[in-house]
């Protein structure tokens, strides 16, 4: 493939055409884009013009191959270096094919199930034009009413960065140049998104550099280190400083310290933000401070375009930032084979055989299945064919579980819960009824529905949140389900049948006055485009449930933040002289979590035992090994995730009770046991200590492997150098 000599390229642009690759517009203000002009609100007071158009560097929310190749056909037509345009869009969780929302992902604990499904929505946001996703979010999150929890793959850094890597290897492939069915990548917030104030979205983070290190950078690093291009910046501040003008965030650390010589991407306005943030006087000062940050693309606002040049002009920012910038951007253009291939990839006939093929459907229900988790079970799963169900709930025949960031996505296409369970059983044997809404509802409605639940044999109950109460903007401080719903719950409660409740919703849920009332729960989140297929299969037992939370349930929204890898306190309410009341606690409630990081139940039962270290000590440069036995102690086949855990019995600063650093999925027949083998070494052991210095201690260790980040075996090792 020839190559352009990106260098010689910048020598030949005008200043305007160099601070025109800097701003990123919408679909709408490009000739070609079938909206061409749907202009309105704050896009509408953008003052942009055909000019800065033509020399804007790339486009958001484009979607197909036909509009893409229009607007870029058009776009090159009026460059004067044809210089192509770079498409980028939100490709989260899928681009046509739906897969779970990440949060469900995650809880698959499958990492090359996590890469596929990465691929795949890569392959067809390819052939249909796409060359950038804003994906992965790697937010680490711990305050469930943040809406874009949904987004994130959980509360654990260890297991963030493990999935952080999966889905830029997915989305990437092993060469953005050579493969056109790829996509460049663009990790996201940058940095600490996920730990809001009050769990309010754009609110204010707070929190020390050294927690910062510890818990919320490893899985932005974990994305780079798998040669992630892009990174998005975040809306919120670090260290009362917003993210999009942080200079030691964007420069000192990202940059320098990390290496980093991709793109960074503001968010949507994020440049312009600063002004609202109170650290800008004006949009001419947030330009500064955003590139002299180290932003090279300016999304949907206008101060780089604006105020760049007059900046450069009145020596107030070095050109050579300008250049800097423009070159990254040109080099990514290169990369992804654009200056070759304006576009790339781009096909329409292979769009209809690509998107929602058999195989991408097959991978979506597989993930679905893998990432629905089993609450709780008191005999009544799995159904039953012969018997005769009841479903009932907002749920029961909709369609709305893509779940947010599902843009391209149909719900028209999505595999409903009824669809899913007439896959099942004869249409005689089901008896559907919605009951009422989401958050409303008509006593006539809910007396149909209790007319069909004394009919049958067992009530399945379809309930949760719409999909617009979580994602971006979607904070809410009550999370439990709403009143109607659990009004509902009451009423069938009465009959005294078993009831069985399906849960979506795109994050951990107070599920108090559910849980009491219901025999089963299966924790479905918005489980995508062949989510009912995945659910029946789990309810009638052709698929065993293997799912574990990646991030815990409080017993109540007064917990939060409530996550398995907290501190140590001086007054441990398990202490041993422990004083009943002295002692960090609730007097209402348990400390601990409803349902724990790492729970999930099973159709069958599994037993721990012959837990084994190589070795009371480890050494620098040595391993240890950590064998484990699981035996499958139940009737059915099954699938356990076994996760292994430490705990840093004394360090320089308070060490978490524990960390994750291992886990292993084995599957398992009846009876059947097998030795599985964990090794760790002395890089396990590091953390930031008073000086931010990463490094490990000397000391004593325990080690914990179990179901789950409450249960397990437990050995200890001593740490020699």
């Amino acid at each position: 493939m020839a190559m352009i000599d990106v260098g010689q390229l910048l020598k030949r642009m005008t200043m305007e055409e160099k601070v025109g690759q800097l701003m990123q517009l919408a679909t709408p203000f490009f000739k070609g884009a079938s909206d061409r002009g749907k202009i309105t609100g704050p896009m509408e007071r953008m003052n942009i013009s055909e000019q800065m158009i033509t020399n804007t560097g790339s486009v958001l929310g484009a979607w197909g191959a036909k509009e893409i190749k229009q607007i870029q056909q058009q776009h090159l037509e009026e460059s004067r270096l044809g210089i192509p345009l770079l498409f980028m869009s939100d490709v989260v969780h899928g681009y046509r094919t739906i897969f779970p929302v990440p949060l469900a992902i995650g809880c698959s604990w499958d990492v090359t199930l996590v890469e596929k499904s990465a691929a795949i929505a890569a392959k067809e946001a390819a052939v249909s034009g796409i060359h950038v996703t804003f994906a992965p979010m790697v937010d680490l999150v711990r305050d469930p009413r943040w809406g874009r929890v949904m987004e994130s793959t959980g509360e654990d850094p260890y297991l963030n960065g493990i999935f952080a890597k999966a889905q830029v290897n997915g989305f990437q492939g092993d060469d953005l140049t050579t493969n056109k069915e790829s996509v460049a990548s663009c990790v996201k917030h940058f940095a600490a998104y996920g730990a809001p104030e009050g769990g309010r979205d754009y609110n204010t983070v707070n929190m020390s550099e050294r927690e910062l290190r510890e818990s919320y950078l490893p899985a932005y690093q974990a994305a780079l280190e798998a040669g992630c291009e892009m990174v998005m910046t975040a809306f919120n501040t670090v260290d009362g400083i917003p993210a999009t003008g942080n200079k030691r965030l964007m420069r000192d650390l990202l940059r320098d310290e990390w290496g980093f010589n991709g793109v960074l991407i503001s968010d949507w306005g994020a440049v312009k933000e600063l002004i609202p943030h109170g650290v800008a006087v004006g949009e001419q000062e947030a330009a500064k401070l955003a590139l002299e940050a180290g932003v090279d693309i300016e999304m949907m606002t206008t101060t780089f375009i604006n105020h760049i040049q007059l900046l450069i002009e009145n020596g107030e920012i070095d050109a050579r930032l300008l250049d800097e910038a423009v070159i990254r951007i040109l080099e990514l253009k290169e990369k992804l084979g654009l200056f070759v291939d304006p576009y790339r990839g781009a096909d329409e006939k292979r769009e209809q055989e690509v998107l929602r093929c058999q195989e991408h459907l097959q991978t979506a229900e597989e993930l679905a299945g893998k990432s629905c988790v089993l609450l709780k079970n008191e005999a009544v799963l799995p159904l039953k064919r012969e018997q005769k169900i009841a479903l009932i709930g907002p749920f029961a025949d909709s369609n709305d579980i893509l779940g947010p960031w599902s843009f391209v996505g149909d719900k028209e296409d999505a595999i409903t819960v009824k669809d899913g369970m007439l896959q099942k059983i004869q249409p005689d044997q089901l008896l559907v009824a919605k009951g009422m809404g989401v958050e409303s509802g008509k006593k006539a409605d809910l007396e149909a529905a209790m007319e069909k639940a004394r009919e049958a044999d067992v009530i399945v109950l379809a309930l949760g949140e719409a999909s617009e109460m979580s994602g971006e903007a979607g904070s809410r401080s009550n999370i439990k389900l709403p009143a109607i719903q659990l009004e509902l719950i009451d009423r069938i409660r009465e009959l005294g049948k078993p009831i069985v409740s399906v849960l979506f919703n795109g994050r951990p849920l107070d599920v108090a006055g559910l849980v009491e009332k219901s025999d089963a729960i299966l924790e479905a989140w918005y489980p995508g485009s062949e989510g009912g297929a995945a659910i029946a299969s789990l309810l009638y037992g052709d698929t065993n449930p293997s799912g574990k939370l990646t991030m815990s349930f409080p017993y109540s929204v007064g917990q939060i933040p409530v996550y398995y890898n907290h501190y140590h306190t001086g007054r441990p309410k398990d202490a041993p002289d422990a004083q009943i009341r002295y002692v960090s606690q609730y007097l209402d409630i348990p400390n601990e979590p409803r349902y724990p990081f790492g729970y999930g139940l099973s159709y069958t039962t599994y037993s721990y035992g012959g837990l084994q270290l190589s070795s009371t000590q480890l050494q620098a440069g040595e391993k240890l090994v950590i064998n484990v036995t699981v035996t499958n102690t139940g009737q059915v086949a099954g699938e356990e995730i076994v996760q292994l855990y430490i705990q840093d019995k004394v360090g320089q600063v308070v060490r978490p009770k524990k960390e994750l650093k291992r886990f292993e999925s084995v599957y398992l027949t009846p009876g059947e046991s097998k030795t599985l083998t964990f090794s760790i070494t002395e890089e396990d052991l590091r953390y930031h200590h008073a000086d931010l210095s990463y490094r490990s201690d000397v000391g004593e260790f325990i080690v914990f492997v179990g179901p789950n980040s409450k249960e397990g075996l437990e050995d200890t090792f001593t740490f020699v150098k």
